[in-house]
Parts: structure tokens; C-alpha cells; sequence
């Protein structure tokens, strides 16, 4: 590839919009919820399909249910998502978001896939 296509091509790859969010995936079988927070969101629920196929997941307990009721028993939505072109510290600020999400949803226990986080000022 000669020096200015190559330059073209990076040109255009910068130009393409980049969202990080927050996810949610939800288990209709049993109610239960992931979510989860990503520095760039495109073709993320590619991604998980394909981890949760392949027994690759890094949650247990929902690839231990998506081995069980299969992909058709989980919806994916995008709860949260900003553009990343104006963000100093991309994963602080999904950090916060995902922050936001765990305390609304209170994803874990009975209602979740996640273990209750521990609040650090608890800790003291």
C-alpha cells in the first residue's frame, strides 16, 4: 500500500465516531440483568454472543444461564452511550456511568449477575 493511501485510509478511521456506554442484557427466562460498561461499544453484542458461545464469558453465572436457556432467552440494550471525541479519560468516565447504572438497577442477588459491590467508605 503506497504512503498515500495508507495516509487516506488513517484519515478516514479517525473520522469514525467512537461511543462508550453502558450495557444491559437481560435473561427473559428469570429476570435477571448484566451490566456492564465499555470503552467502545461497536459491535459489542458481536462480542459477548461470541464469548458466551464459546463457554468464554468472563461472569459465570450467565454463561452458566445462556448455556442453559440459550441466546434467544436474552435481550441486549444499549442503556447509556457518549460520544468519546471530547472525553480526557475514557475509562474513568465509563467507570462513573457504569457507577450510576449498578446503583439505579442494583444488578446482583436476586436481580442480577453481579455480586454486591462493597463500598469503600464502608470499609473504614
Amino acid at each position: 500500500m503506497d504512503k498515500n493511501k495508507r495516509k487516506e485510509l488513517l484519515e478516514e478511521f479517525k473520522q469514525i465516531k467512537t461511543y462508550m456506554g453502558v450495557i444491559q442484557i437481560t435473561n427473559k427466562v428469570n429476570r435477571k440483568i448484566f451490566v456492564s460498561g465499555y470503552p467502545n461499544l461497536k459491535n459489542k453484542w458481536v462480542t459477548i454472543q461470541i464469548q458466551l458461545d464459546m463457554g468464554k464469558f468472563a461472569n459465570l453465572q450467565l454463561q452458566k444461564d445462556w448455556k442453559e436457556y440459550g441466546a434467544e432467552a436474552f435481550n441486549y440494550e444499549v442503556l447509556e452511550q457518549k460520544n468519546t471525541d471530547d472525553i480526557f479519560d475514557i475509562r474513568w468516565e465509563v467507570k462513573q456511568m457504569e457507577k450510576r447504572w449498578f446503583e439505579k438497577l442494583q444488578p446482583h442477588e436476586d436481580k442480577g449477575y453481579h455480586k454486591p459491590r462493597v463500598n469503600n467508605a464502608d470499609k473504614n
